[in-house]
């Protein structure tokens, strides 16, 4: 019966451990279970370690815990050292399941620290796991975000995701942080000489920076990326060049908005006219006191604020020109240095009345909605208010052209322009047509200032910053012609933004001074000058 008695309760013994096990250990849940991985870490590397399995696991609260951890709202707490993350309310939730636990307080919660290790990791996971957002915009997000990374482990999720992939723009950049993360993995020397091909078509900064920053690697793979930055230098040394001609076409069309009033009154008038600068500086501030009274009165106006400042920034400044001519300037022709000087001293006057006015401190004048920020175009970063000063100064050229070409105005002008006597004797009223003269001139600096207040400060100094090149525009173009100044305008800043680079702004500026000094020896009339026998004699 001993015996008998003995071999059943063995045999109830098998049975019972049959079906009863031990429970897992700590490092056993860690091994199948990424999120008690993270738990479990006792250090900054097992940490990273842990976060990279949680980014290729497929656990449904990865994305959460990823968050909450770069958001440092992921911790342990302290009774069972179980995973909880704060949501934006303040709830803390069980990072296995997402539900919420009731009843802990922020002091049962120690946070996790994170160096920069595991906040590459991070970058690498949240990459990964936002790399199938049904958002364009998240996918092309995540995959700069892994190509910045440059984590082996997300290259069997990049690779599952680029099959899937319909837009081409993400499946690019999807391709370039699977090449970054071949180059960073232990793959051979065939696929990393292709990865470094592959990132050799991204063509920027940071696509040089990865591939400079290499070490150790096969002399294959060097040599691959030796080329690959040299093709790339060559590349953003175009992107550059380009970039300072779209530049200088900005500044070119503000030096002919500045200009080309100038080119009208000096080329009918023979007026040397030192203050239309301050035309430029009233036109500015006629902008400044309309935004000031829509903000007051008017704030869901402001989009429009330019186009009411227009016209009257143009009627402004032709009064003042009108005024100014009729007041001065008749009393002065055929004495340019007197004419110089009278106005030189007008224009001193103006900046001053202008700081009792409004005071010496600069004006604020904000820019629509419309013109603020920037586009792409081609690799080219080009800001909306400087596109916008391109197509104005365009448009106002074109206007005052079609003025001159197919008016009655512009019919006398250009008749006196050529031969003042002689207009004079067929019946042209010379003096009127002065005036009115002056006063278009003036009223295009007037809209000249209100599209640089949109790109300069708008202070009394305004106009002296632009007289002297308005000027060499002017001489340098031919004086009266409108199409000289137009390419001479765009010419000088074209080549001013060339030169900054390599001689900066000042020596730049004296460097084409300099070759406009040389070329007026040879040519003295200018690239386009006027024809008529006035001016011949």
């Amino acid at each position: 019966m001993g015996v008998l008695l003995r071999l059943v309760l063995c045999l109830a013994l098998l049975i019972f451990a049959a079906f009863i096990q031990a429970p897992p250990t700590r490092a056993q849940q860690a091994a199948e279970d990424p999120v008690a991985a993270i738990a479990a870490a006792s250090g900054f590397d097992e940490l990273a370690r842990a976060i990279d399995r949680l980014a290729v696991s497929g656990h449904p609260q990865a994305l959460a815990i990823v968050e909450a951890l770069r958001a440092g709202t992921l911790g342990q707490r302290a009774a069972d050292r179980a995973l909880l993350w704060r949501d934006a309310e303040g709830r803390f939730r069980d990072a296995a399941t997402g539900e919420v636990v009731e009843g802990v307080s922020p002091r049962d919660v120690r946070p996790i620290r994170v160096n920069n290790r595991v906040r590459r990791s991070l970058d690498a996971a949240l990459g990964a796991l936002q790399l199938a957002s049904p958002d364009p915009r998240v996918r092309l997000s995540a995959a700069e975000r892994v190509f910045r990374a440059r984590d082996p482990e997300a290259i069997p999720v990049l690779e599952a995701q680029i099959a899937r992939e319909t837009d081409p723009r993400i499946r690019r950049a999807m391709e370039w942080a699977r090449a970054a993360a071949l180059l960073a993995s232990d793959r051979d020397v065939a696929a990393k000489v292709e990865a470094v091909a592959t990132i050799r078509t991204r063509y920027d900064l940071d696509a040089r920076g990865l591939l400079a920053s290499l070490r150790d690697e096969p002399p294959e793979v060097m040599e691959a990326a030796s080329a690959a930055i040299r093709a790339i230098d060559r590349h953003l040394a175009l992107v550059h060049a380009a970039q300072d001609v779209v530049f200088g076409l900005s500044l070119g069309s503000v030096l002919l908005l500045a200009a080309i009033g100038l080119a009208i009154t000096f080329g009918v008038m023979g007026v040397i006219n030192m203050a239309h600068g301050e035309m430029v500086m009233l036109g500015a501030y006629t902008t400044f006191v309309v935004q000031d009274w829509i903000r007051d009165n008017a704030p869901h106006l402001f989009d429009h604020s330019l186009f009411i400042a227009l016209p009257l920034a143009f009627v402004v400044a032709a009064l003042a020109g009108v005024l100014i001519e009729r007041t001065i300037i008749r009393f002065l022709y055929g004495r340019p240095l007197e004419t110089l000087l009278a106005t030189f001293g007008l224009s001193l006057m103006l900046q001053q009345a202008v700081r009792v006015i409004f005071g010496p401190n600069n004006r604020e004048v904000g820019n629509p909605s419309w013109m603020s920020g920037s586009i792409e175009l081609f690799e080219l970063m080009l800001t909306r208010n400087r596109v916008a000063i391109i197509v104005f100064g365009f448009a106002v050229f074109f206007a005052l052209l079609l003025v001159i070409r197919r008016t009655r105005l512009g019919l006398e002008m250009r008749a006196v322009t050529q031969n003042r006597r002689m207009a004079g004797s067929m019946g042209i009223r010379v003096p009127w047509i002065d005036s009115l003269t002056f006063a278009l001139g003036s009223g295009v600096a007037g809209l000249a200032g209100v599209a640089l207040s949109q790109i300069d400060n708008v202070s009394p100094n305004l106009g002296q910053g632009y007289i002297i090149d308005s000027f060499m525009v002017v001489v340098f173009g031919g004086v009266g012609n409108l199409w000289g100044t137009l390419v001479a305008a765009y010419t000088l800043g074209i080549v001013n933004k060339l030169l900054e680079p390599f001689a900066g702004a000042v020596l730049g500026k004296i460097a084409v001074l300099v070759l406009l000094v040389l070329f007026i020896q040879v040519k003295p009339r200018g690239l386009f000058p006027l024809k008529g026998r006035a001016v011949e004699a």
